[in-house]
């Protein structure tokens, strides 16, 4: 039975049959779902979606409301029992001196900056990273959808976005692509364009922009797929690959896409050039036009390798993720559709074995890559997880590969969608969180 709740009385183990409003309004690429993820939760109610439907039948119903408890009429203390009312009193002072203690910082305590770029290790930046992401991931989802319905995009709309990524990435550049690499839900369009962004940020810094072309190049990611909002069809409701006429009209979306943002007037150019170019190939085999080599501005040769990366380790509704290492490996060998240089210089950004990757160890087993070694790409920091000869999950143990050199080494990446493991993508969150905690 299929029953209507508003978002704030949405609980774990309820089954979603339906969200309310436009996908523009939500992060998620999928509308019937078992919800038991805890982050999946914050992010749904983080959203736009006012109600959604849920079936009762296939998951849990809504919790009734605790009743009004109508307060005794004299204290349950009194002053026959004075040393059981003193005890309590005390008990109740000391729970609001402590209370207070914590609301009350030390004057030697200061308040996190978010806009500061002080170096931070990946798993001290990954809550950063968290709110950084929940906090662009609102503001997008409405300005996404104005655009959608024809309203002009201000360079004052996006900019708080673009500081706050540049700024996380200052602090370590691997923590915020790092988490776009481990969630589970990812493929909305906003999202889509955050994780292009911190990638175009990140690389911009490798090939050493200015500040300044750094984060223009981080807004040139975060709006270039804005005309996607503008074509005839909705591209998340189609499950399977793109038919002819399908793929004809989402190449559309560059046009659109420039046209839009130059409405506005504000954007910079390049941003604007992005929009129309980051589908072109360095061989001249993309489009609209069939761009070759440096005739395609540096941004748009950037965002076509930003791009590529991350809609290949993203879920779509099509094809499940591909694992950041063998990624790479891919577009490696996609011969003259990427300017070479940058490329290169992608892979030092985003590291040998980008954060999330699944790679197998010379002990038998699968381990995760929770964080790199700036010192040496090729040996980071793993959480092995899984035994590959008796096919059964293990304790996760954390390995520095620096300082196992010789006595574990990384056999290769691997593919752990081979070996059957139950609910994956949640066991690759939860060692990833793990991992995170107990490194901070």
């Amino acid at each position: 039975m299929l029953k209507r709740i508003d978002v704030a009385d949405v609980q774990l183990g309820m089954y979603i049959h339906k969200l309310e409003g436009s996908w523009l309004k939500h992060p998620f690429w999928r509308t019937k779902f078992l919800l038991t993820d805890a982050e999946l939760l914050a992010d749904l109610r983080a959203s736009e979606v006012e109600g959604v439907f849920i079936d009762v039948a296939k998951g849990a119903d809504v919790r009734p409301k605790a009743s009004t408890v109508t307060p005794l009429r004299r204290p349950l203390v009194t002053a026959q029992a004075p040393s059981l009312a003193g005890a309590i009193e005390r008990a109740r002072r000391e729970r609001q001196d402590a209370a207070a203690a914590v609301r009350t910082p030390a004057s030697n305590v200061v308040p996190f900056d978010p806009r500061s770029t002080t170096p931070l290790g990946t798993a001290r930046e990954m809550d950063n990273a968290r709110n950084v992401l929940a906090k662009a991931s609102r503001l997008l989802s409405a300005v996404f959808e104005q655009a959608r319905l024809g309203k002009a995009i201000s360079r004052g709309q996006v900019e708080p976005v673009i500081e706050d990524l540049f700024a996380s990435v200052q602090r370590n550049p691997h923590a915020f692509n790092g988490l776009m690499r481990i969630r589970r839900e990812n493929s909305s369009l906003y999202a889509h364009g955050l994780a292009v962004s911190a990638l175009m940020i990140a690389l911009g810094r490798q090939i050493g922009l200015p500040e300044q072309r750094v984060k223009d190049a981080g807004m040139a990611g975060l709006l270039m797929d804005v005309g996607m909002g503008h074509l005839p069809i909705d591209v998340s409701t189609i499950l399977d690959e793109l038919s002819d006429s399908e793929r004809e009209i989402v190449h559309t979306h560059t046009t659109l896409g420039q046209e839009f943002l130059d409405m506005g007037g504000e954007l910079p150019a390049e941003v604007m050039q992005v929009c129309l170019e980051h589908h072109e190939r360095y061989d001249g085999s993309g489009y609209p036009h069939g761009l070759a080599g440096e005739e395609i501005s540096l941004f748009a040769r950037m965002a076509a390798i930003c791009d590529v990366y991350d809609s290949m380790t993203s879920d779509r509704p099509h094809r499940p993720r591909t694992d950041p290492n063998a990624a790479l490996a891919i577009m490696r060998g996609m011969e003259g559709q990427f300017d070479d240089a940058l490329l290169d210089q992608f892979i030092e950004s985003v590291g040998v074995y980008p954060i999330g990757s699944v790679v197998r160890l010379t002990t038998g087993r699968l381990a995760l890559v929770v964080d790199q070694n700036v010192d040496d790409y090729t040996r980071p920091r793993v959480w092995a997880f899984y035994d590959v000869g008796s096919r059964r999950l293990i304790k996760p143990e954390d390995l520095d590969l620096m300082l196992c050199r010789g006595r574990v080494e990384i056999v290769c990446s691997d593919d752990a969608e081979d070996y059957d493991i139950p609910n994956f993508p949640q066991i690759r969150e939860m060692v990833f969180n793990s991992a995170c905690k107990a490194l901070t």
